[in-house]
């Protein structure tokens, strides 16, 4: 008899990840294939960590990595954060560590991190959390990190991103891909939180449940049990399955406008490479503001300060041109209109 169907899908959800990053390691290397590598040789095959804070999610995670890796020769090991943000923190996160071990994981790493206040509580924790998660793979020379995040995950980043008014890319969710150098990989963006939870209720791991995910001071969290529930009673089941599915498609439509405008700034720049507004207005809308948001992050604007109403404003340098003076943008960045060129610049 197989594993039971949660677990089948987990599994399988890793291994197909698996698979793509051992692909990616061969290609890369000049060396010889891992499946021909002496056993003593071991240390080259590519080491692949899990970032787990005990939730149901990450720990099905973790024991589907552990599970999985050892059968392609792949090295697994774990990482958790501790946040310090609750009483007792620093020892669930040895808790936790202990678990990881116990799944084979090898290394583990429990790191405390302190959190900001920068961009509000949650957006804090995230800067710490995955500030802490590159050093530990830049410290075992990890080749990837697997995170946790779920197709409920994915529908609830998608509604977040309709409520700010964002573009298209917002509305494409998570990658399931990214980070620098294709770091963090996540498997489970077509799994469903339930099946994860399942599985790991009959694999008898058990788990941590965060009071933050249920403590409706979080956007997130009154989303989770609040908004979607609703959504769900008043358009009928199937409401997290459409959304993620509107992610992939914004996704695809988003990267495909990411190109256009890469390859259209080239043809909009004079020989001093200033933007050149005539040729900018000719754009497509959609082509044109990602050159200039671009154009702007360059310059030194922090992309996560640069909203849609920033580009806006720079926009109508171009399209409505009354004589506006300089749009004073994040990071102290200025865009202003001088001869018929748009001069984006630090201030």
């Amino acid at each position: 008899m197989g594993p039971h169907p949660a677990v089948a899908a987990i599994r399988l959800a890793v291994r197909h990840v698996l698979h793509d990053i051992l692909n990616e390691h061969q290609t890369s290397s000049k060396g010889p294939r891992l499946f021909e590598q002496p056993s003593h040789e071991r240390r080259s095959s590519p080491l692949v960590l899990v970032a787990c804070s005990g939730g149901a999610d990450s720990m099905a995670l973790a024991s589907a990595l552990a599970f999985e890796a050892p059968k392609l020769g792949i090295r697994a090991g774990a990482v958790t954060v501790d946040h310090g943000l609750q009483a007792g923190s620093d020892l669930r996160a040895e808790e936790v560590a202990l678990r990881l071990r116990e799944l084979g994981l090898d290394p583990v790493d429990s790191v405390a991190v302190t959190v900001g206040r920068e961009g509000g509580p949650e957006a804090a924790a995230r800067d710490a959390r995955y500030a802490a998660l590159d050093a530990v793979a830049l410290h075992h020379g990890a080749t990837a990190i697997l995170l946790g995040h779920t197709r409920d995950d994915q529908a609830e980043t998608v509604l977040l991103g309709l409520a700010r008014g964002s573009g298209i890319r917002s509305l494409s969710g998570m990658a399931a891909v990214s980070g620098a150098d294709g770091r963090y990989r996540r498997p489970f963006l077509q799994v469903d939180r339930q099946t994860a939870r399942k599985a790991c209720m009959v694999q008898s791991l058990p788990v941590w449940d965060d009071p933050h995910n249920a403590d409706p001071a979080y956007t997130r969290s009154r989303l989770r049990h609040e908004g979607l529930p609703a959504l769900e009673k008043a358009l009928g089941k199937g409401v997290v399955e459409a959304l993620a599915r509107t992610a992939q498609l914004s996704r695809d439509d988003a990267d495909a406008l990411d190109t256009w405008a890469s390859q259209a700034e080239t043809s909009v720049r004079d020989a001093a490479g200033l933007l050149e507004c005539a040729k900018l207005y000719v754009l497509p809308p959609a082509v044109r503001r990602r050159i200039l948001r671009r154009a702007a992050i360059e310059a030194g604007a922090p992309a996560g300060s640069l909203f849609a109403r920033h580009i806006e404003e720079v926009d109508r340098l171009i399209t409505g041109w009354r004589g506006q003076g300089v749009i004073n943008l994040p990071g102290k960045v200025v865009a202003q209109r001088q001869g018929g060129r748009l001069v984006i610049r630090q201030g």
